[in-house]
């Protein structure tokens, strides 16, 4: 297993393991999150709708095969990431609140660069033909 490879799965399992369980805390209501809710000015039941997707983008980057499905996952979690860090700045929250979702971001900004081209809706080229 080269370095690439082992970057990918340490990547994936702690991104995977982050949006899981963030989602179950969703799912569970957590006290913490429910206050965070309710600071944000988000209604109660945002936070079930966001469990659920991301418990569903989870399963989705971790199948085999599903290439579109798997972008689709990528892209909601950018949306969920930065929506959260960009809801925690608006409403003056510490530092540490705007700045953990960030790094959640990073951290399946890297699983999601670094997966195997079977992974991949296509390949990108670097070679880019021109005709005359």
């Amino acid at each position: 297993m080269n370095a690439k490879q082992i970057g990918y799965w340490v990547s994936l399992v702690l991104f995977s393991f982050a949006m899981g369980f963030g989602g179950i805390a969703d799912l569970m209501k957590s006290p913490d999150i429910m206050e965070s809710m309710k600071k944000l000015g988000y209604p109660e039941y945002l936070v079930l709708i966001l469990g659920v997707w991301k418990i569903g983008g989870v399963i989705a980057i971790l199948l085999p095969g599903c290439g579109l499905l798997k972008e689709w996952a990528y892209a909601g979690f950018f949306f969920d990431l930065t929506g959260a860090s960009v809801s925690h700045a608006m409403v003056g929250d510490d530092a540490a609140k705007v700045i953990i979702p960030l790094v959640i971001l990073v951290i399946g900004g890297c699983s999601w660069f670094l997966r195997p081209a079977s992974r991949w809706i296509a390949r990108p080229t670097a070679k880019v033909a021109f005709e005359s």
